[in-house]
């Protein structure tokens, strides 16, 4: 996500105890604020790369059929972008099993996400939305901050389609299907999880700029960057970390300091999106941080 921020929306179209969100209830895309997909940043390795490109630009421009017609585009990904997929799903699949939450392992296996292929957006959904009511909605890009997490609030989460550039498939500098599939979807199969996420996303459409910033830093270090007490023992679940694999290994070194959850440092602990994280958060369980969420949303009502 980016960081600019949107109006302030002074009222939720729901209470904080509403749970159930049926299709009816999602809103149009509008008003949102896109990255423009058609520029790369230089640091992109796909940025010089015309095929890979307009390869990107007609993955992206697949997500515009949702909007239009509610229904998920599946991609047919060449064999290219499935030999990038292969390689990283393989070398995270043996640092999954040693870092990993107990409940995130289970979690890819009920989902059907394997090393052989990709994942379509159509059939993770159609799983989610049957064990927590949760959705996926291919999107072209990034969107600001406030546009992003208020889709959570739909119990919706925004995803990306393509693949990252074949030349360096271990590093992204956007999200993509590998951080998305491999890292965010499986989470939300965990009730608790998937009602935390409904309160980040409720808390965006009310929150001031500054409250905004706020949950930006409770996102970062909870849904992308978190860890667990699992069983006696400290293990990951964020998206930024399981996707990543010197994310994952360095958050395991010694070069982490690994505290304790503590709400009020979370929320003031500024982050920098291109370093190697030096403190990371961990949770006592995940029900824990969905009652210490909705408490903090609570007052911003």
């Amino acid at each position: 996500m980016i960081t600019d921020t949107a109006a302030v929306v002074t009222e939720p179209a729901f209470t904080i105890d509403n749970f159930h969100v049926s299709d009816a209830d999602l809103p149009e895309f509008k008003d949102m604020k896109f990255e423009n997909i058609n520029e790369l940043h230089i640091d992109h390795p796909g940025a010089n790369d015309e095929e890979y490109r307009a390869r990107r630009d007609h993955i992206a421009s697949l997500s515009k059929n949702f909007r239009e017609t509610g229904q998920i585009t599946d991609v047919d990904y060449s064999p290219r972008e499935q030999r990038v997929w292969r390689y990283v799903a393989e070398e995270l699949e043996e640092l999954h099993e040693r870092y990993a939450s107990r409940f995130y392992l289970r979690a890819k296996r009920e989902l059907g996400i394997k090393t052989d292929r990709i994942p379509q957006l159509t059939d993770m959904n159609r799983r989610l939305k049957e064990l927590t009511n949760f959705r996926l909605a291919p999107i072209e890009g990034l969107v600001e901050t406030r546009g992003f997490l208020s889709w959570l609030s739909y119990r919706t989460m925004l995803c990306t389609q393509y693949i990252r550039h074949h030349s360096q498939p271990a590093y992204t500098p956007e999200p993509d299907i590998v951080h998305e599939s491999i890292g965010h979807i499986p989470m939300f199969t965990n009730p608790d999880f998937a009602d935390f996420s409904q309160f980040i996303g409720l808390g965006a459409r009310i929150a001031t700029d500054q409250q905004l910033e706020c949950l930006g830093r409770l996102y970062w270090f909870t849904v992308e960057f978190g860890m667990v007490e699992d069983e006696g023992k400290v293990k990951a679940y964020g998206a930024g970390l399981l996707s990543s694999f010197g994310e994952l290994e360095h958050a395991f070194s010694d070069e982490v300091e690994r505290r304790p959850f503590d709400l009020e440092q979370v929320i003031n602990h500024e982050y920098s999106y291109s370093d190697m994280q030096p403190v990371l958060y961990v949770i006592p369980s995940y029900a824990e941080l969905k009652e210490v969420t909705k408490k903090y949303i609570e007052t911003f009502q």
